[in-house]
């Protein structure tokens, strides 16, 4: 059975950019009207239709500003849709925003009530339940306290039990489980696990791709208001990660690549020099995001305005967070090189990348024999991304190992 169904729906919210805060600013915004558009038309959702059975668990996906909060809004009735039909059969509900549904001034037992009392519940029926929303909640002590004077995770610890004791057809579940601490949220996904089981129908909105991999039996991905892609999660994980790839790709080649005279992260005598190093894969192309297990090779263009006898390379790798992962260089790998002038090229090759998701700084470096020496030094300067790959399935920590396991029970 079809228990939400989102067929042609767009949704236009009307952008005010003058809404003056003091009658100085009414003048100033009067006189500057001709200038501005005090309006804009701004469409969050544009022709979406998609449909949720019941008793699945349905996972909405995309970067902040797509329209997936609007999608849940929309769902709870909390807003209505400028086009297209919209249906929604069963109860709602809903754990959107932090305090949406609360009145302030009233005590958290007073909302409790009060939602109930939307959602059709007797009073009588609100009582047989509210010692399992009180306690699930551990708000025992602040229950009687207005709400207003409630920490953002006292509102979380709230509307969730509330939400979730409703007895909903349909649960709607925003970002806000990333608000309170580890054992409540452990607590959150427990019970949202069993209300799967129970047959509860779960929308879920979140930017934790484990969480929806883990829950959701489908899913859909919401970019400038429209769908991309809907289906299974694999599919539509995919799909969406490969677009935050790319899109980070762009961004990284944007910030642009090597040092500057006279930046602090860059320093030598330059009688020879790095004139362009490139981050490349196995098939010579440029990039700055590779996977778990790809090849990697950095290489180091420079220019010898002089014969530099004996030269030594040498890089180094640090996580963003300044950790030194290693600082490999040709003496330490025993590869000699006799001398360079004029221009070329020298390539660290790393035939399958150890390092596992993160953000990396690359350095290049080209001193004298022994290393006492800066020609040219390159500090940090190049960033690149590691993202987890279909090959290697381990994303916990820095580094992958290639390893095995082994069992030996004793017995004969």
């Amino acid at each position: 059975m079809t228990l939400v169904r989102f067929d042609h729906i767009s949704k236009q919210f009307t952008l005010h950019h003058d809404r003056p805060r003091s009658f100085q600013e009414l003048f100033l915004n009067f006189a500057d009207r001709e200038r501005r558009p005090r309006r804009e038309k701004y469409w969050a959702l544009r022709d979406v239709s998609f449909e949720v059975e019941s008793g699945e668990v349905f996972g909405i996906v995309g970067a902040n500003g797509v329209g997936k909060s609007t999608a849940l809004k929309l769902m709870s009735r909390i807003i209505e849709p400028t086009s297209g039909t919209l249906e929604i059969h069963g109860k709602v509900g809903a754990l959107l925003e932090l305090g949406a549904g609360f009145h302030p001034d009233l005590t958290g037992r007073e909302n409790i009530y009060l939602n109930a009392s939307i959602l059709g519940f007797s009073r009588t029926r609100t009582g047989e339940i509210y010692d399992d929303i009180v306690g699930f909640s551990e708000m025992e002590r602040f229950i009687d306290v207005p709400v207003k004077h409630y920490s953002s995770g006292m509102y979380m610890r709230l509307g969730f039990s509330i939400a979730v004791h409703l007895e909903p057809d349909i649960l709607l579940v925003d970002e806000v489980l990333a608000v309170g601490d580890q054992a409540f949220q452990s607590r959150c996904l427990d019970r949202i696990n069993e209300m799967k089981r129970q047959g509860v129908t779960i929308v879920l909105v979140t930017h934790a791709m484990d969480m929806v991999r883990n829950m959701c039996t489908r899913a859909l991905w919401l970019d400038e208001g429209q769908v991309q892609a809907i289906g299974s999660v694999d599919y539509v994980l995919e799909q969406y990660t490969d677009h935050v790839h790319a899109e980070d790709q762009k961004a990284l080649d944007q910030v642009g690549e090597g040092a500057r005279g006279g930046d602090s992260s860059r320093w030598g005598t330059r009688e020879a020099e790095f004139v362009k190093v490139d981050l490349l894969d196995a098939g010579g192309l440029r990039k700055r995001t590779f996977t778990t297990g790809d090849t990697f090779v950095a290489r180091m263009h420079y220019r010898a305005h002089e014969r530099i006898e004996h030269p030594l390379f040498g890089i180094a790798l640090h996580r963003a967070d300044g950790f030194h992962v290693c600082g490999p260089n040709t003496g330490t790998a025993d590869y000699q090189i006799e001398a360079i002038e004029g221009e070329g090229y020298v390539d660290f090759v790393v035939p399958s990348l150890p390092l596992l998701k993160g953000t990396y700084l690359f350095s290049a470096a080209l001193y004298n024999h022994d290393g006492t020496h800066a020609f040219d030094h390159h500090h940090m300067t190049y960033t690149f991304r590691v993202i987890p790959g279909k090959q290697v399935r381990e994303q916990q920590g820095s580094f992958y190992f290639p390893s095995h396991w082994r069992l030996v029970d004793g017995r004969d």
